[in-house]
């Protein structure tokens, strides 16, 4: 376990974008916090200081410096261990823009605060034992967050959705470990026996929950960063009509001409509660044309390292063998097969197009009124109702490949009780499991693991 941690030192970051804005905050944390801050600001009302303020208390006040007033300035107060750090806490807040808050930056560096480094309060957090290292994962997640459903997973994650899930397994594998050695290492005491059945069942259960959380990994990832999104297509199905559907607005130009969009035309959007990054790339076909040639191959780029392909067809003429063969390229990954053009007569085979595609979808990409089967369609194929952004998701590779070490030591153990071998042997297994645990949660994760993990965060928070 991860023993808590005292903190040396104060701290202070401005805490809010750079740039123009209404306000600007200059975050402190530390034992000298308070110190920090009355030297850099003065109450509106002599009467009041704020050394003896309390927690979640605010003052108006200014910021002075060399005994001149630079800005109104309100400081909000939080008391240790009632803070997001842990320590005391002052967060000054003065007009926005750039001078101002960097001169209050290095006032209160004067004034005997260091500069934080990238996530550093968050890392005190952490190290306090206020948050797991699960939980201030999702606290950059949710500031990184491009969508309603990655905004939904990363709050859940960061109110200790994820944690909980853990701790659970955890829970019913300290409890095993510690039967299995007491019966193993105290054999002479009266410890009740431990019946194979019963391990079974118990490591049975753990390993189940890691591998519901491992199977919602990629649709989780989904949730949470977007996915990069190819409409691939031959010419003239209607790829760029889709792409300003999806979009609401004319993004790319629509002509009766084969071969208008020779380049790769980005949009990004938001659908089914993800962020989507659309790729309308050229329209597929034999050309002599070098600039359309060099197109469609983008166009096949696309293809291979999109992570959903909207293949579109023309509903209104028999498939050529063009689109069959793009049908097969689509086999086996996410993929909507979109038969455009249901406003005219319909030729095209729908059901040979169904042992490539997972959903297929009957739309007039010129009428809005089909995109909410557009977007049924996309969260079938991504399998986003299978993914519960509240319920808490493994939310990078790192804790993806800590379950996964957890879920193999577990499968060993089942194997081991199967096989016949005797109760310590699966009591190795289970230790093992449980280190991975602690490493995901933190609890015993080494410093590099640490670093690493806060080294993403932005300075601030």
């Amino acid at each position: 376990m991860r023993a808590l941690v005292q903190q040396n030192g104060t701290i202070a970051a401005i805490a809010t974008p750079p740039g123009v804005g209404g306000i600007a905050v200059v975050r402190i944390s530390g034992s000298g916090a308070y110190s920090v801050a009355e030297a850099v600001f003065r109450p509106k009302n002599p009467n009041k200081s704020l050394r003896a303020a309390s927690g979640y208390t605010a003052l108006f006040g200014h910021f002075v410096e060399d005994g001149a007033l630079c800005d109104e300035v309100v400081a909000l107060c939080f008391r240790a261990p009632h803070s997001y750090t842990g320590e005391d806490v002052v967060e000054l807040s003065c007009h926005g823009g750039s001078a101002v808050s960097a001169r209050l930056l290095r006032a209160c560096c004067a004034a005997g605060a260091a500069p934080a480094g990238p996530g550093e309060f968050t890392k005190r957090a952490f190290l306090s034992g206020r948050i797991s290292l699960t939980q201030a994962e999702a606290v950059m997640d949710l500031i990184n967050a491009t969508s309603r459903q990655a905004a939904a997973a990363a709050a859940a994650a960061m109110e200790g959705a994820l944690y909980a899930k853990i701790k659970s397994v955890q829970e019913n594998l300290v409890s095993l470990a510690g039967h299995i050695a007491a019966y193993t290492d105290y054999p002479e005491e009266d410890v009740p026996e431990l019946s194979m059945g019963a391990l079974e069942a118990s490591l049975g259960c753990a390993k189940a929950a890691l591998d519901k959380l491992i199977a919602g990994y990629d649709a989780g990832a989904v949730l949470r960063r977007g996915v990069d999104t190819a409409i691939i297509g031959s010419p003239n199905v209607g790829k760029s009509t889709l792409l300003n559907l999806l979009s609401g607005f004319e993004r790319a130009i629509v002509t009766p001409v084969a071969g208008t969009t020779r380049d790769v035309v980005e949009q990004e959007i938001q659908l089914a509660g993800v962020r989507l990054l659309l790729a309308d790339t050229a329209g597929i076909r034999d050309t002599d044309d070098l600039v359309e040639a060099e197109g469609i191959r983008r166009s096949y780029r696309h293809l291979e390292r999109a992570g959903l392909v909207l293949a579109v067809f023309d509903g209104s003429a028999p498939l050529s063998p063009a689109d069959l063969s793009l049908a097969e390229k689509c086999a086996g990954r996410p993929a909507v097969a979109i038969l455009n053009k249901t406003d005219l007569p319909q030729q095209a085979d729908e059901e040979s197009l169904r042992p490539y595609f997972s959903t297929v979808v009957n739309i007039s990409a010129k009428d809005a009124a089909f995109l909410p089967a557009v977007e049924q369609a996309v969260t079938d194929a991504l399998h986003l109702a299978e993914a519960d952004p509240d319920a808490g998701l493994l939310a990078n590779e790192r804790q993806l490949a800590a379950a996964r070490t957890a879920q193999a030591a577990l499968a060993d153990a089942l194997e081991a009780v199967n096989g016949g071998y005797t109760l310590d042997a699966a009591g190795v297994c289970v230790d093992d499991a449980l280190r991975a645990l602690y490493e995901l949660t933190g609890e015993n994760a080494g410093d590099d693991v640490i670093d690493e993990v806060f080294s993403r965060f932005c300075v601030g928070k």
